[in-house]
């Protein structure tokens, strides 16, 4: 995307263009590999990485290079200045504890859910998560509560992907599925993200009842919808009452 703005620093844009082109499928990166992914010269990713390198976050065998441990700085600096998943962790626990399933926290970053805070109970999906681990909003249950809490011009653009045969397959489908999401107060997803995972999820409201965060429960498809209506959804809309009901006490000095 071009930026023109007098106060837009395009080297920054790109200096984190270059940090974003590892990951996990893509952990090592030859120079050139690094220009082609994110359209810079290879002199100008030459640059880049060499700073990196001298700052710490990227190191190098050589030929090939790779992020260090340092980067988590970047992401640390803005979940610790959360309150968030303070705030929730005890009631995510309790409520592991009675369902026996695993519960997580996430707020949304433009079209994507980032987990805050997760409580698991055993690995039911192929990706492991973690606290930072990224997904498409739309194809979640958190994700959904937390699309709802927006206007419907807020999904202008997006772009929908088949994750599994049973995602939501078009933007209508999706404002279709939010508007249901909207007058119930929660999300329930069936193996929309993964094959064999379903979740359902609740909102988290602050003081202003604007939605600040969603909570869930996830669990193998051997459990079925039903059961996760009558056995899951009213303990965790329990625990986000709770989890409302302090930061409501917390406010109006609570960082988000």
């Amino acid at each position: 995307m071009t930026r023109s703005g007098p106060d837009f620093v395009q080297s920054l844009q790109r200096g984190l263009a270059v940090i974003r082109a590892f990951d996990a499928d893509h952990p090592e990166l030859t120079l050139s590999e690094v220009a082609v992914a994110t359209g810079v010269t290879r002199a100008a990713a030459r640059r880049f990485l060499l700073t990196l390198a001298e700052l710490g976050y990227v190191r190098s065998d050589g030929r090939r290079f790779s992020l260090t441990a340092r980067v988590l700085e970047l992401g640390y600096a803005y979940l610790s200045s959360l309150s968030l998943p303070e705030v929730a962790e005890p009631h995510l626990e309790a409520l592991v504890a009675e369902v026996h399933e695993s519960s997580s926290m996430s707020v949304l970053d433009g079209t994507d859910i980032v987990y805050v805070a997760r409580v698991p109970v055993s690995r039911i999906m192929t990706v492991a998560i973690s606290v930072g681990t990224r997904f498409p909003a739309y194809a979640t249950s958190m994700g959904r509560v937390l699309l709802a809490g927006l206007p419907d011009e807020a999904l202008a653009g997006l772009e929908i992907k088949p994750l599994t045969s049973r995602t939501v397959d078009s933007v209508a489908a999706l404002r279709a599925e939010l508007a249901r999401v909207r007058a119930q107060g929660w999300a329930l997803v069936n193996q929309e993200l993964e094959e064999g995972l379903r979740a359902v999820a609740a909102p988290v409201r602050d003081h202003t009842g604007a939605v600040v965060a969603a909570v869930n429960v996830s669990a193998h498809a051997t459990r079925t919808l039903d059961s996760m209506r009558r056995d899951l959804l009213p303990p965790l809309l329990t625990a986000t009452s709770k989890i409302e009901a302090d930061l409501a006490a917390a406010s109006p000095g609570l960082r988000r």
